[in-house]
């Protein structure tokens, strides 16, 4: 039997879903066991905004959240584009393959989601490195495909709904490192975490990194006020407050839950101030050796980019 024979299966042999074909089959199945939100956010009309149901009521709902509050295993990617689908077909040489593909028939838009083998924790007690490692691969597969730089992956197409035309790719899970290697250059740099657009813009995947960068450089120049009287519990205190007003000010959106849960934001401080207290170079030299240090390395890098500067400039090319 070819393509052709079936309408439920691709030229590429990737497996169709949507235009009223059964959905009792075994890519349902597999969907079934790797959406693991028990009381998820979902919606017919995001206009009308989301709302948390049961986990059989959401299944017959056009819009649902990807992934429970506590873990991540589903990396989706929104695709504002007609040609949504063929983006992210065209894999070759550029970015890994897809789980599966959800289309609007009406414009040829499509959310792109990635399977992984593990998820991504994302709880109080979570390890920071892995979240940013999967935040930054996220990141990459949206640059790969030209997604939507504004969507923060909370909620996505149901690919099990009938509104939809939903491609059943492959059912492989892949790791982060596996992913991230087959992206390769597209991996953003280092800093990227440090772009006003992250910053403004944080997604469940990324609160917790994105509140920990910030507010862990405002310590470090904070521990300056504290480390002559060795004051551990007023500088603790002061992070506290800090990390708990930049949480409150993260949004609540359609695209976005709002801030995290009190007790990870109170984890995300612990841990800054654990790390200033025993760990820190300010903390373990005091002020003073702290700051003729900081000064030194100032006015040598200074003089640096005054060499440049002047290496560089007309008139040095005049007189050479």
């Amino acid at each position: 039997m070819t393509a052709h024979d079936n309408p439920g299966v691709t030229d590429s042999g990737a497996t169709r879903v949507g235009s009223g074909h059964s959905r009792d089959d075994a890519w349902t199945g597999d969907f079934r066991q790797l959406w693991l939100p028990l009381w998820p956010l979902a919606s017919d009309d995001l206009l009308e905004g989301v709302y948390r149901q049961s986990r059989t009521s959401a299944l017959g709902r056009r819009y649902i959240e990807a992934n429970p509050q506590a873990m991540s295993n589903l990396l989706v990617v929104d695709i504002d584009h007609p040609d949504a689908a063929l983006r992210a077909l065209s894999a070759q040489g550029s970015h890994p393959m897809p789980n599966a593909i959800v289309s609007n028939r009406a414009n040829g838009h499509a959310h792109a989601v990635w399977a992984l083998a593990e998820p991504v924790i994302r709880t109080e007690y979570a390890r920071r490195k892995p979240l940013a490692f999967a935040a930054a691969v996220n990141e990459a597969l949206r640059r790969a495909v030209d997604g939507d730089k504004g969507y923060s992956g909370l909620i996505t197409k149901n690919p099990v709904h009938e509104h939809w035309d939903t491609e059943w790719l492959h059912a492989e899970l892949r790791s982060l490192p596996h992913l991230a290697d087959e992206l390769g250059a597209r991996m953003p740099p280092a800093n990227w975490r440090q772009q006003k657009r992250y910053r403004d813009s944080p997604t469940p995947l990324g609160r917790n990194c994105m509140i920990f960068d910030s507010a862990r450089h405002w310590a470090y120049r904070e521990a300056r006020y504290y480390v002559g009287t060795r004051d551990v519990a007023g500088l603790g205190r002061a992070i506290t407050r800090e990390v708990a007003s930049r949480n409150a000010a993260i949004p609540i959106t359609d695209t976005c839950p709002g801030p995290m849960p009190p007790c990870e934001a109170r984890a995300i401080a612990a841990s800054i101030h654990r790390w200033i207290v025993t760990r820190s170079r300010i903390w373990a030299d005091g002020a003073a050796v702290y700051e003729a240090t900081f000064s030194t390395i100032q006015a040598a890098r200074g003089r640096k980019s005054g060499r440049a500067r002047r290496a560089g400039s007309p008139i040095q090319e005049v007189l050479r």
